[in-house]
């Protein structure tokens, strides 16, 4: 690893030393009667274990992709993994002994754009269910307002079906939306608002709203009323009066921030509450880490701050900063960022549960962030400021004070490589991991720039190689399919890809499942399959790069002794089971620094 920066900004030689082989294929046994050596740059455990998970199969990640048979842990450090008849020597009279039955053992994964936030916000106003006509809407809504006081909001999630929200309203025996008259015939006492889906859970347009005629009064919208941007529509019936129905144009909704704020935001305390309910979501699938390369603003910040300070935090965080630049005023940037110095520049300030690294950094900005921007400081569904972009120039300014100041990059979009080119020609980027995030398509030309920065990546698979597959395909000719989230093309650069979940939904091993797979969810072909991963780098991917990406493959990404005890039991061998089962993979115990955090019942018999 080529660090040409002086290494106090960042690791200790000790840990950069202990990832030089992190791109080996290969899978090699442990020896029988041998344990491993404690990691170079990791702290020894000392004392007999806590945990023994014995005749398994312990998939390391290590340098050379050891498979084990048993691991034992003390306290919140890994103390040895090897062969089973090794592990005498650290069992204790109060060391817990669990047999596997042969059941795979993985390092924890890191989430590389995680949105975990949002996972348990959809539990904050309740879902309408599996409606399939208006009828069932009616009932559902019906049913609340017999819970409601006269005058009581009644806020409810999207029509449809989590977590794509897939063919709306086509999956109603109407094919339509529900009009703001029968929604008034269901709680005609109440005000009703049916939110629209957070677009990026489905990926396409439209978003869709639906108001009862109580809920339009209050939000002031009539006949007259025009969108603030030309992505709103507030339908019409034949008399110009509104429908109820909104429909925007829009990834990220608008009309619920600037119309039904007050009815359907997320309050302080539901941020709180939902946080931890959200980390035991992604433990549930073998998630110990997440790293939010989006950028967290304010609200989000406190959130986590407190989740920590009162012990509610089980997940790993790394948060990238969203910044407010209407609310810098026009600064200069110069001294604006050399402000951000002592605590945005590498190494992150926190610890080894919540830290923040880097700066997001956003080119443009559209006339609907400037409205949802309006509601600031509430974010929404975003945890990010809507008015983080700059333009191109202003941004290149920004990111060269970024590399001054030793501020890490965090960019989303291929499209942004040509910008942290420009910015590498006056200072060299290699060794400092700036981050493009949602890689979609890169050219071997692309790639030969990354190498040479230095950049670590991060996917949104879940799009590009599953939803959004056949999208991808369309806009290119076939021969240049490879460049499509070409993977194989990047670990065999040598290039980092952490894999991501981007909250859409929130399980792990689709990512990884997509990697391996190619396959489109429109057309069910493959695409590229020559750039497909094989299992054993799928999980490098998931695992080791992840920590990778957040400065500490000296500490976790991959089991050996004196490294952090993050770990996840698998329902199945992510190495041989079928493909088709892969993505449905779940962990069965998850356990984070020594912690169990999420455990199947009777998981182990």
């Amino acid at each position: 690893m080529d660090e040409t920066i002086p290494r106090r900004r960042f690791l200790k030689a000790a840990g950069a030393a202990g990832t030089a082989g992190m791109l080996a294929g290969g899978l090699s046994v442990a020896a029988q009667g041998q344990t491993r050596a404690v990691a170079p740059g990791a702290r020894a455990a000392i004392g007999p274990a806590d945990l023994v998970l014995k005749n398994g199969k312990v998939i390391t990640v290590d340098a050379a992709f050891t498979i084990a048979q048993a691991i034992a842990v003390s306290g919140d450090r890994i103390l040895a993994v090897g062969p089973d008849a090794a592990m005498a020597a650290h069992t204790g009279p109060a060391t817990r002994v669990v047999d596997l039955d042969g059941k795979a053992v993985i390092p924890g994964i890191t989430d590389g754009h995680a949105h975990m936030d949002r996972e348990a916000l959809r539990n904050v106003f309740p879902a309408l269910g599996r409606v399939r006509s208006i009828r069932d809407i009616q009932d559902r809504i019906a049913e609340l307002a017999r819970g409601k006081q006269a005058g009581e909001w009644i806020v409810t999630m999207p029509i449809g079906d989590p977590p794509y929200y897939f063919d709306v309203p086509d999956i109603l025996a109407e094919k339509r939306w529900p009009t703001r008259q029968e929604l008034d015939a269901a709680a005609p006492n109440n005000p009703v608002f049916i939110r629209s889906i957070w677009g990026y859970w489905r990926g396409t347009f439209p978003l869709v709203s639906c108001a009862n005629t109580e809920a339009l009064r209050r939000a002031g919208i009539t006949r007259d009323t025009v969108a603030p941007v030309d992505t709103i529509k507030i339908e019409k019936d034949a008399n110009g009066d509104p429908t109820g129905v909104i429909v925007e144009r829009e990834m990220a909704p608008v009309a619920e921030l600037i119309w039904f704020r007050k009815a359907a935001a997320f309050t302080p305390a539901d941020r709180l509450r939902a946080l931890p309910q959200s980390a035991r979501a992604y433990h549930a699938f073998g998630t110990t880490s997440v790293f939010e390369g989006h950028g967290a603003a304010t609200e989000l910040l406190r959130t986590y701050k407190q989740a920590h300070q009162e012990g509610a935090l089980t997940m790993r965080t790394a948060l990238a900063f969203s910044p407010n630049w209407q609310a810098a005023g026009g600064a200069a940037l110069a001294p604006f960022v050399e402000a951000w110095l002592g605590w945005l520049g590498e190494p992150g300030f926190g610890d080894d549960w919540l830290k923040m690294s880097g700066l997001y950094v956003h080119v443009g900005r559209e006339a609907a962030d400037d409205v949802r921007a309006s509601a600031a400081p509430y974010t929404g569904w975003a945890g990010f400021n809507s008015n983080h972009g700059l333009p191109r120039e202003q941004a290149k300014e920004l990111l060269l004070h970024c590399a001054a100041n030793d501020i890490r990059a965090v960019m989303i979009g291929s499209s942004n490589l040509d910008l942290y080119d420009e910015v590498d020609r006056e200072t060299p980027l290699k060794g400092r991991r700036w981050v493009i995030s949602h890689i979609s398509t890169l050219s071997p030309r692309d790639i030969e720039r990354i190498v040479r920065m230095g950049l670590v990546l991060t996917t949104h698979t879940n799009n590009y190689l599953y939803k959004g597959l056949h999208v991808q395909a369309q806009r290119l000719p076939p021969e240049r399919h490879r460049e499509i989230v070409p993977l194989r093309s990047l670990i065999d650069a040598g290039v980092k890809v952490s894999l991501a979940t981007d909250n859409v939904p929130v399980s792990p091993f689709l990512p990884i499942w997509q990697t391996v797979a190619r396959t489109s969810y429109q057309t069910k072909t493959r695409v590229a399959p020559d750039e497909a991963l094989n299992r054993a780098d799928a999980l490098r991917c998931a695992t080791a790069n992840g920590a990778y990406l957040t400065f500490d493959e000296d500490k976790k990404g991959s089991l050996e002794p004196g490294k952090l005890a993050d770990l996840a039991v698998l329902s199945a061998d992510p190495l041989t089971a079928e493909e088709s089962g892969l993505a449905g993979t779940h962990a069965l115990m998850t356990m984070v620094g020594g912690r169990i955090v999420h455990e199947t019942p009777n998981w182990n018999g």
